[in-house]
């Protein structure tokens, strides 16, 4: 056995083969997931990454072990990390207060980009590891994170009022209809002189509460033009 592990940690055709194929099994089942859910960085994306790393960590050894080249050899795969770091930065968007999307779908890249660097430095057991716990992360933590999530989901409102001697009473209401944090007074967005804006964050235990229908009812409160979700 001990004979076998020492084998797949030389380097030769065999071993690079089955380092690059694991890269590919590794990376593309994060990606999968990654692709049903909608997202652009998909299952050759992070094939492509995870093949990136394990190849820029094999060639760090091979110039030491086989090229007889003196140095860090982990100074290119060093590399790596900055480097993906980079490109996950290209798949977060944020589209309002409380909708940033892509973080999760950054962080796949990375930790595909880790595994491959495992890899192509022939640490199997901590990549084949690391590769098990992602792809129990983006599946069935995924649905327990939605479960707990749903409990604490909250959205933002933005109320025009007609002036600033009614910013008080409109406080006092939302307070005691919808339980608000985080309130500002912000200039409307109507533009209209004389009109105050206020935004505030209301919670929304287990989705029970619509944007919509909080909208129209604080536009029924003679003194505000009209209320909006804040995005």
């Amino acid at each position: 056995m001990q004979e076998i592990i020492d084998y797949l940690r030389d380097f030769n055709i065999v071993t690079v083969a089955i380092r690059l194929v694991l890269a590919m099994i590794c990376g593309g089942t994060i990606g999968l997931e990654r692709g049903k859910q909608g997202r652009a960085a998909g299952m050759r994306t992070h094939i492509l990454v995870c093949l990136g790393a394990t190849l820029a960590s094999m060639i760090g050894f091979y110039a030491g072990d086989v090229l007889g080249t003196t140095g860090d050899p982990l100074r290119i795969a060093a590399q790596v990390v900055s480097g993906i770091g980079f490109l996950g930065v290209g798949t977060i968007l944020i589209k309002g207060r409380f909708q940033i999307t892509g973080l999760t779908t950054a962080a796949g890249l990375w930790c595909a980009g880790a595994i491959g660097l495992a890899l192509g430095a022939g640490f199997y057991e901590g990549a084949l590891i690391a590769f098990l716990c992602a792809v129990l992360t983006v599946t069935v933590v995924h649905r327990l994170e939605y479960t707990i999530n749903k409990k604490y989901s909250r959205f933002g409102i933005y109320v025009e009022i007609k002036s600033d001697k009614d910013v008080r009473r409109t406080v006092d209401f939302l307070n005691k209809n919808l339980k608000i944090s985080d309130v500002q007074i912000t200039s409307p967005r109507s533009g209209t002189v004389g009109n105050v804006g206020i935004e505030a964050n209301i919670h929304n235990h287990d989705f029970k509460t619509n944007p919509d229908a909080v909208a129209l009812l604080l536009e029924a409160e003679e003194q505000v033009v009209f209320a909006i979700e804040s995005i």
